[in-house]
This record gives C-alpha cells, sequence and structure tokens, in this order.
C-alpha cells in the first residue's frame, strides 16, 4: 500500500522548482508510505511521478518505485495489491520474461510490456491505483481499481495535469487553482460524502470505480479521455443472466469463493490482522483466516462506554470462541475529543460518516501490531444487509394507500410553507388536537414525512431514505443533483437499492472511511468480500435467499454458523454506530457550538445561518435527532478553517533518477 502523486505539463520543464514541487506533492501523503520514497522525471516530456512505499511485499530495494518496464517502454507509479500477481508471475515466465525481485509492481509491470495496459488492468485481481507513463506514446494513463478500494484524484490547472492519492498532494503544487465547488459542498449535506466524479473543489475530480484517464499531449495543450476497463452495470447483468443459484449452492459457492479470496489476500512479508466487530462480515472473514493460517489472527475492536453502543463483548466472545489474538479499547469521549481536530486533516476533503471515529482508532490500535488489516466491509451492499432495503418497501407499500394526486398535493401544500407559518398554523392544530400538544418539532417531522409522499416509485423512496438534507442549505446553487445510478434492467426493487449502494455508498462512503483512517497511521487495508469473484456469486443469489424472515445476509449468517454457535451472533444488526446525538449534547457541545455560531456561518457565505440555527436548537432540546444532518456541516466548517494550514512536517526529500 502506497501513496502516487505526479504532474503533467504540456510545455516540459526543466527547472529545480518543478522537481522540488514534485517532491513537495509526495512529502504531503508521506503517511501513505513512510518506508521508502522515490521521483521519476522526464523534464522533456513535461512527465513527473512519484511514490511513497509502505513496504508490504517485497520489503527490498528491488520494490522501489517509480519502477521501469523491463523493456524500458512504460513506468509506473502504483498503490494496491494484485492479488493474483503469482499467477500472472507464472504466465509471464511461460512467455520467457524474467524477474528480479518478488513484487508485485514488477509483475504488473510485465504484463503491461507483454499485453498492454488495458488488458493487462483488465486480467489483474486487487486493489489499485495506477500512474503509468508510456515513453513511446508520451501518454500519461490513470486507472482505479473495480469498485474503488484505492483513491485517485485529478485537476487541470493551466495546461497543468495534477494528480495523487490524496487532494492534499495536489494543493502542495504551486501550480494548483481550485475554488469551493458549492454542488459539491451540497452534495456533502445531502450524503455526507461526496460522491465521484465530484470533488469539493471545482478544478478536481475522483476518477470513478472501474476507470481509465488516459492524457495525451497536443502541443501545449492536454487531452483526456475517459473510458472504462470494468463497469457494474454489465458485470451485474452478466451475473443475473446466468441461472440463479439454489440456497444449497449459494452457501457453499459463496464459501469457496471468500476462502480463496482470504487465502490471496493473506500474502504479505509483514504482520497480518483484521478488524473485529463481532458482526456477521468481520466475523466471517477472521474465521477464513483462522483456517487458513497455521498461527492465531490478530483481531482488533473498539467499544464504548455507553452499553448501547459497544459491541466489544461481543467480539471477545467471537475472538475466544475462535481463539484469536485479540485486542479491544474502550473508548471515552476524551479519546473522541482528542480525535475530532484530527479528522479534517486525515479525510483530506469534507467527509461526514461519524463512524469515522471509530474506525481511526481502531485502525490506529492494529498499526501497533501489524501491517496489514483485513475487514469485513462489503457485505451489506452485496448481501442484502441494510434495514434500509425493508424500510423502502414497508414505507412505499404505506404511501401507496394514499392517492397519489392527495399526497403530492399535500407535500407540495406543505413546501410552500415558510418555517414560521407552517408552526404557527400547527399550533394552532394543536389546540384542538390535544395529543399533538405533546410532540415537539412538528414542522420538521411534517417535512421529513413530505419528502416520502411526492415519490413515484420506491426508487424515490429508498433516495430520500439515504439523503440527510434532502434540499441541501447551501447559499447559491439550484437542487440539481447528479443523476441517479443506471441500474441493470431486469433488477427487482430491493436489487436496485443493493446496486446503488454498490456503485455509490460502498466507494464513496465505506472504502474511503476505511482507506483515509488506516493509511493516515500507515496500515494497509484489504477487503475479501470484494472479490470479482465473490461479487459475481453474490449477484447471482435471489433476493429471497438474501432476506429471509425479514433480515438480510442470510447466506452469510449460514456460513458462520458453521464456525460459531449461532447464538454468539444472533442479534439485531448495529453497524458501527457512534453516540454521535448525546456526545453533540454533551462532550462535543462547545467544539460544534463554535463551529456553528450563527456569525461564523454567515460569514462564511455558503450556508443558510437560520436554517442551521433552527437545526441545532432542535437537537439540543431533544425535540429531534439532526446529528447526522449537522455532522455534515461541523465537517465543512472544521475542515474550511484548517484547510489552508501547512502544519504538516514534510519527511526527507526522495531520491531521482532521470529519464533516459
Amino acid at each position: 500500500m502506497c501513496g502516487i502523486a505526479g504532474v503533467l505539463r504540456a510545455s516540459g520543464f526543466r527547472n529545480e522548482a518543478e522537481l522540488a514541487a514534485l517532491r513537495q506533492m509526495a512529502a504531503r501523503i508521506a503517511h501513505r508510505g513512510p518506508d521508502d520514497a522515490g521521483v521519476w522525471t522526464d523534464p522533456d516530456a513535461g512527465i513527473g511521478l512519484a511514490h511513497r512505499r509502505l513496504s508490504i511485499l517485497d520489503l527490498s530495494a528491488l520494490g522501489h518505485q517509480p519502477m521501469v518496464s523491463a523493456s524500458g517502454r512504460y513506468v509506473i507509479s502504483y498503490n494496491g495489491e494484485i492479488y493474483n500477481f503469482g499467477e500472472l508471475r507464472a504466465e509471464l515466465i511461460a512467455l520467457g520474461q524474467s524477474f528480479k525481485g518478488h513484487s508485485d509492481t514488477e509483475v504488473m509491470l510485465g504484463a503491461i510490456d507483454a499485453w498492454g495496459p488495458e488488458s493487462a488492468i483488465r486480467r489483474a485481481t486487487g486493489m489499485f491505483a495506477i500512474a503509468l507513463w508510456d515513453r513511446k506514446e508520451r501518454a500519461l494513463t490513470l486507472a482505479r481499481d473495480r469498485l474503488g478500494e484505492k483513491p485517485v484524484y485529478y485537476a487541470v490547472c493551466g495546461n497543468v495535469l495534477l494528480f495523487g492519492s490524496e487532494l492534499k498532494a495536489l494543493r502542495a503544487h504551486p501550480a494548483w487553482r481550485g475554488q469551493i465547488d458549492r454542488r459539491g459542498l451540497a452534495l456533502l449535506l445531502k450524503h455526507n460524502y461526496i460522491p465521484a466524479p465530484h470533488t469539493i473543489y471545482d478544478t478536481a475530480r475522483k476518477l470513478a470505480p472501474g476507470c481509465m484517464l488516459k492524457v495525451t499531449l497536443s502541443g501545449e495543450r492536454l487531452s483526456l479521455h475517459e473510458s472504462f476497463y470494468w463497469d457494474a452495470k454489465s458485470a451485474v447483468a452478466e451475473a443475473v443472466s446466468h441461472r440463479l443459484l439454489t440456497a444449497e449452492e449459494a452457501i457453499d459457492e459463496t464459501e469457496r469463493a471468500i476462502r480463496l479470496a482470504v487465502e490471496k489476500q493473506l500474502v504479505a512479508d509483514v504482520p497480518v490482522g483484521a478488524f473485529l466487530s463481532g458482526g456477521i462480515d468481520s466475523s466471517l472473514i477472521v474465521a477464513n483466516m483462522q483456517k487458513c493460517s497455521a498461527l492465531p489472527t490478530r483481531t482488533f475492536t473498539i467499544g464504548f462506554e455507553e452499553e448501547q453502543f459497544n459491541e466489544a463483548p461481543f467480539a471477545r466472545e467471537i475472538a475466544t470462541h475462535l481463539g484469536t489474538q485479540h485486542t479491544e479499547l474502550i473508548l471515552t469521549p476524551r479519546d473522541i475529543l482528542q480525535t475530532v481536530p484530527r479528522i479534517t486533516e486525515i479525510y483530506d476533503e469534507p467527509f461526514a460518516d461519524s463512524s469515522q471515529l471509530p474506525t481511526f482508532l481502531v485502525s490506529q490500535l492494529a498499526r501497533q501490531s501489524v501491517t496489514v488489516s483485513l475487514s469485513g466491509d462489503g457485505g451489506d451492499e452485496l448481501f442484502a444487509g441494510y434495514d434500509r432495503f425493508s424500510h423502502a418497501l414497508a414505507r412505499w407499500k404505506s404511501v401507496q394507500a394514499m392517492p397519489r394526486s392527495v399526497r403530492a398535493a399535500a407535500a407540495g401544500a406543505i413546501d410552500s410553507l415558510s418555517e414560521e407559518s407552517l408552526d404557527a398554523i400547527l399550533q394552532g392544530l394543536a389546540t384542538v388536537v390535544p395529543s399533538w400538544r405533546k410532540k415537539r418539532a412538528l414542522p420538521s417531522r411534517l417535512r421529513t414525512n413530505a419528502r416520502f409522499w411526492r415519490a413515484r416509485s420506491v426508487d424515490d423512496i429508498f433516495e430520500e431514505l439515504i439523503s440527510y438534507w434532502s434540499s441541501p442549505p447551501v447559499n447559491g446553487i439550484a437542487a440539481d443533483w447528479p443523476q441517479r445510478v443506471v441500474t441493470p434492467a431486469g433488477l427487482d426493487d430491493m436489487q436496485r437499492m443493493m446496486f446503488t449502494d454498490m456503485c455509490r455508498y460502498l466507494p464513496d462512503d465505506i472504502l474511503v472511511k476505511v482507506d483515509r483512517a488506516a493509511m493516515a497511521v500507515s496500515l494497509e487495508t484489504r477487503v475479501p468480500l470484494l472479490d470479482p469473484k465473490v461479487v459475481e456469486t453474490a449477484w447471482r443469489i435471489p433476493t429471497a435467499i438474501h432476506r429471509r424472515d425479514g433480515r438480510g445476509k442470510w447466506v452469510l449468517r449460514q456460513l458462520l454458523a458453521r464456525h460459531v454457535p449461532e447464538a454468539l451472533f444472533d442479534r439485531p444488526k448495529r453497524g458501527f454506530a457512534v453516540p454521535i446525538p448525546q456526545w453533540l449534547r454533551t462532550d462535543l457541545r462547545d467544539w460544534a457550538e463554535d463551529l456553528l455560531d450563527t456569525k461564523a456561518i454567515a460569514a462564511g457565505g455558503y450556508f443558510d445561518p437560520s436554517i442551521i440555527e433552527k437545526r441545532w436548537r432542535e437537537h439540543l432540546r431533544g425535540d429531534m435527532d439532526w446529528s447526522f444532518h449537522l455532522w455534515g456541516v461541523l465537517m465543512f466548517q472544521a475542515w474550511q478553517r484548517t484547510q489552508e494550514s501547512d502544519a504538516s512536517e514534510f519527511a526527507d526529500a526522495p531520491r531521482v533518477a532521470s529519464a533516459g
């Protein structure tokens, strides 16, 4: 696992300032690769590649990057792991290639030499972000893995292309230009993350999962062309076109796929462990690790003092049963207070999934013992684990009981009223309907319900359920959100929701959360459930098997029961929940009030301060739980205060290898 960065200047470059800027870009992401650093440049071509290395495979200098291919044609700066590199290596040796070391980077370059960039990337199974320079064509290719485990940001600033694993690498270059993108900010408030290809800046973009960006030079201009070597829509359509699996087949094929994925992802020249929450997904991964390893797996768990959020006892029971070498840490509000100021630096652009806090702390805990940690992410998206799938179907059934014309008119009437007018009307009605007198925040509750009354389908309901601010209070924008995820034809209602989560929530929230938190402490994370064979198998399972008796992940439950007594994991789903609602009213209140101060909000000019103030007061009184809505605002406010800070210490300058 590593960090990449680079620059392509259409006019070329020849002075030391360009080299210093490239070094600075790499230094800003040194946490992603503290073990080694390198820079490769071809000044005449205007290309510079930088790399920060976290040594996982082949710890010797033979794994140093940027790396030049055996033919001399290609140069790569690469972040990630190719899990089938052993198979590719054997195939390439049969074709007459030889290798100096045993890193997957060298194998990937050999594959590119043999089959070309796109074919080689198609054949690679793993997680990766690749920057590849073709010295013959004078073309740069940026590529990202299929489901978006590893990040790639890029920006065109004049005649300069900047790219890197994190935005802070781009901002470190003197050519960087970027203003806050209000649409990106509105997307943050809507989802609590900013979906690709958008970012918080108007000039920067995220490369989409499964995407390749080819950049060529046309005189003094850069020409950019995006294409997909893999896309989820085609892959899922192909999977569901096959004969669907029976329950018994689903269990057996899923077990085989997960076992093979875990075996491949245990390959490393450094210690490997796992996050263990005590839930189904992480417990299943750990159980398979135990089967594949001769030594006890090292497992790590975070818990909370608040009992209703604390899953540490469940994880401890699972660890004891499986016989792992287990470590747990119970968090206090003080731990969170100390962590919150670091969040904006860790996540680089505003990001507001509150479980980012324990994710960082469990990563920090694991890094004390291991360099690689496996996680159970992906199970909910692929095996129908989220309760919101059932909630959406139930709410749609309820909404349909009212004629659409009636509910649309009612929703329109509510939307047309100001907060003050609606409040006055409801207070008047409360004098007639005594039971309403005890209800608090009635206008907010009614507006929330009105969001669902406008629905035309279960897809509309689901979109509302996965949104926080339906109409984000961001000044100066229209509510023209990007089109929804286009789903393959023939999927049922639940499959469409699962597909949407797999394509948007998984890469832009879950995988972002884990990658940034872990890499902040130089920890590599691997996600076996996102292995292509596991993904394909999951999509061949009918939804009636995925969800039985109102509960999801039936197949994974059956698999885990082969390793762990059902009594140890048969409980309601919690997720990685954090007691943010209580903390905002208590230990985090001073921090939040400072950021949500009406004058500060107004001075920023991005939000309507009256709406923010109203939501904050309702939350403090306990009228409504607005914690998830406010967390997005808080993360942006905190990020904005610190984004220009240059407090990070730069690592030693990387060594330089010149072209030719």
